[in-house]
């Protein structure tokens, strides 16, 4: 894609793009209000795993953004609807992560549980106890199939970074002598989830993200255009060595950016 002004359709990451922690990105209402008209569909597709699409989207709108739950898409989502096209309803799976992890698992049909299980779904979980990595690096040693909703090793926040899924699953992994499995970025499942709630196609979809190792790679990946901006977890350097197709300081350039585009097409 030569042109921002060739995008008809959008997936965004979230943490470190639109806000940090419970801090927005500057003029993230004028960015959203901005897809609203020119009528651009979007997907908002996140590794993180610790709130419910209601959860992200009442979140957004108390920063003046207005998402439906609809259009937000997580990696706890991504990793039960892999797992759905494996394995039929009511398979016993134990998840170690927070409430949306098990909603999410719950939702697609599983039968959770903590022992005799087939699967064992891990993520972020910020009350993590002695006993509960004991419990699920048990099952994955016993033969437990060990899977992670992503492998991110920290989470951009308003002061700094948060521990990630990765750092969680490390103690697991180390644990129980297992690698797990990751489902979110850069493996391009979220992104073709996305891609197919919105009746996209790779040819005229950006992907827009902080993380160079996750939202880029796994855009590329997945045949998107890549846009990096520079509000979260990676530098300028990273993106250029990673071969990032546009690079912003932030949505609010972007934003301009991709005005000027359209103005320009406008003219030509």
């Amino acid at each position: 894609m030569e042109s921002l002004a060739q995008i008809t359709r959008l997936i965004l990451d979230m943490d470190g793009v639109l806000y940090r922690g419970s801090e927005p990105i500057p003029r993230l209402r004028e960015f959203f209000a901005f897809l609203r008209e020119r009528r651009i569909p979007f997907m908002l597709a996140t590794n993180n795993a610790t709130r419910t699409p209601q959860e992200r989207s009442e979140k957004l709108a108390r920063m003046g953004a207005q998402v439906a739950p609809a259009e937000i898409l997580t990696s706890a989502q991504g990793a039960a609807r892999f797992l759905k096209r494996q394995y039929p309803a009511g398979t016993r799976v134990h998840v170690f992560g927070m409430a949306a992890l098990r909603e999410a698992v719950r939702e697609e049909g599983f039968v959770l549980a903590d022992e005799d299980v087939k699967i064992v779904v891990a993520s972020v979980d910020r009350d993590v106890t002695f006993e509960k990595v004991k419990v699920a690096s048990r099952l994955i040693r016993a033969g437990a199939r060990f899977i992670a909703t992503n492998l991110d090793p920290n989470i951009p926040a308003e002061d700094g970074f948060l521990p990630g899924t990765g750092a969680m699953v490390a103690m697991l992994a180390t644990a129980s002598g297992v690698a797990p499995t990751g489902i979110g970025k850069p493996e391009p499942i979220l992104y073709e989830l996305a891609m197919s709630q919105m009746g996209a196609r790779p040819g005229t979809t950006a992907a827009v993200g902080d993380r160079v190792m996750t939202d880029i790679v796994g855009g590329k990946r997945a045949g998107l255009t890549t846009i990096c901006v520079l509000t979260g977890a990676s530098d300028r350097a990273e993106a250029e060595a990673a071969g990032a197709d546009f690079i912003f300081a932030d949505i609010g350039a972007l934003l301009d950016a991709w005005r000027a585009a359209l103005a320009a097409q406008t003219q030509a």
